[in-house]
Order: structure tokens, then sequence, then C-alpha cells
């Protein structure tokens, strides 16, 4: 008989990262009495040094709501690579309905993004950035496209050195 190993997570998370509520959706629900009214939260966290994370949470008053997602962006973090004030390579990645092109800008160019991707972009710490979301403007998917593409980024010195060519 096999024994499950205990699994002791030291989450230290709650200095160092920064919160921020992007999206408050209410939902209203039609009932005998009248209306009942219900919230969803979209919550980032990030540090500003390459690790954000988000949380998505439903509950009956905004306050909770944000708390259970800021605890699931908190539990939800990446890290993803950055040359840098910018990222290594352009990436487009495409989630749901909505698509998101990432392209490194020179230095001083700042981060030209719309609302939700450009949060995402300067919470997880990139200065230099030129991005562009096509299709869906749900800000669920743009979030996750967004997160998608900065996790599929590659160090441009480690995939040269396992092409074996000089940088």
């Amino acid at each position: 008989m096999k024994q499950k190993k205990a699994f002791h997570r030291v989450e230290d998370f709650d200095t160092e990262f920064e919160e921020k509520v992007l999206y408050i959706n209410r939902c209203s629900k039609v009932v005998k009495g009248g209306r009942k009214f219900s919230f969803s939260a979209l919550i980032l966290v990030g540090d500003g040094q390459g690790r954000i994370g988000f949380g998505f949470a439903k509950a009956n008053e905004v306050s909770d709501a944000i708390r259970k997602g800021t605890e699931a962006a908190k539990k939800n973090v990446v890290t993803f690579e950055m040359e840098g004030t910018t990222i290594p390579h352009e990436v487009v990645v495409e989630w749901d309905g909505a698509r998101v092109l990432l392209r490194p800008a020179p230095e001083g160019t700042g981060v030209i993004a719309g609302s939700k991707v450009r949060s995402v972009l300067e919470l997880g710490g990139v200065k230099d950035v030129v991005a562009k979301s096509f299709g869906s403007n749900n800000p669920l998917n743009q979030v996750r496209a967004t997160l998608c593409a900065l996790s599929s980024l590659k160090n441009r010195q480690q995939t040269m050195q396992k092409r074996g060519k000089e940088v």
C-alpha cells in the first residue's frame, strides 16, 4: 500500500505582490421575491519582476469576490522570461476567441497595449513592449491569452546554446 506524501507549501506572497482588481461583473437572477445579485471579480497579482498570477472568483458580495479572487491569484502565479526591460521575442497566442500579439520594443518605448493586456504586462514588470489584442474583448480570455503568451517565452541564450550556436 502506497503512502501519499504531504506537501507543505510556504506562502510568503503577502508582502511582495501588488494586487489589482481588473474587472468586476454583476450578474442578476430573477427569483420569486425579486432580483438576486451576485458578483464575479478578476484579480491580478504581480511583483514587477517577471512573476504574475490571476484569479477569478464569484460571490454574493463584491468584497468576498475580491478576497477569493486574490487568494486564487496568489496560488496561480507563473514566472516568465524577460530580456532587460522587454520580452525576448515576438509571440502570438489564441485563447478561446481572444488573440494576443506581443512584440519586443526598444528601451524607452513604454507599454503600448490595450487596458487588460497593459495591466498584465505592467504588473509583470515589462517596461517596453508593443501588444495588440484581436478578436474577443472578454477580459478573462484576454488575460488568459496574455499569461499564456508570457509563459511561452523562451530565453535567447539558452535556446542558442541548445542549438550549438554563438549568441
